[in-house]
């Protein structure tokens, strides 16, 4: 039997991710308007698949398509950003109680591990929003729900419009940190209850620090 032949990465997902990145990195901000000329010509590509791009980032909720306007950067309002946080503590707290109550003892010990990690990476941004995403996914990994994890992974591209800010407001990090270190205590001791608890709260004090609470 002969091999599939696998078929490269469509062009327009190239670019989804080019764009993606530019947004998550503030060189195209919040509400500003996307110049889809400028960016063809940059990306040498044509208008089409910078057009299908765009059409998956307004899938995702990172672009806003207006009617004979063009495609903006969202901006994501209180309401939108009490919502998302909303909907995250409900998913991802569901995870952890499903964590403690079921996670072999190695998954405990590499959330421990990733929790160390986190500790080690405060002087580090960029390193420490990347284990911070890769703390929570791992969690819901583990629960194993791929519905779930589809649902908190859409959710969290629109939460990272505005993330980044939340977490540097002055002792947002030590915060988080200290959330963590209870997520985690709580799924060692296999207390479903404390585990979905303390994740509830650890949202909680999200939104208070992304409202500038």
């Amino acid at each position: 039997m002969s091999a599939v032949s696998l078929a490269p990465r469509a062009l327009y997902e190239e670019v989804a991710e080019l764009v993606r990145e530019r947004i998550y990195k503030g060189q195209l901000e919040p509400g500003s308007w996307i110049d889809e000329v400028k960016l063809a010509q940059e990306y040498g590509i044509s208008r089409t698949p910078l057009r299908e791009a765009l059409k998956v980032l307004a899938a995702e909720g990172l672009v806003t398509m207006k009617v004979r306007r063009g495609a903006y950067v969202t901006q994501v309002s209180e309401r939108d950003l009490a919502e998302v946080y909303h909907l995250l503590s409900v998913l991802e707290s569901d995870a952890a109680s499903d964590v403690a109550r079921a996670a072999t003892a190695a998954e405990v010990a590499e959330l421990k591990t990733l929790h160390a990690q986190l500790e080690a990476s405060v002087k580090n941004h960029v390193k420490f929003f990347a284990l911070n995403e890769r703390f929570h996914m791992r969690i819901l990994e583990i629960a194993d729900n791929r519905w779930r994890n589809q649902l908190v992974a859409d959710l969290r591209k629109v939460m990272k419009l505005n993330r980044h800010h939340s977490l540097l407001k002055s002792g947002r990090v030590e915060e988080a940190l200290a959330e963590h270190r209870g997520i985690v205590e709580a799924i060692e001791k296999r207390n479903p209850a404390a585990a979905a608890k303390r994740t509830q709260a650890h949202f909680a004090s999200g939104l208070e620090a992304a409202h500038g609470g």
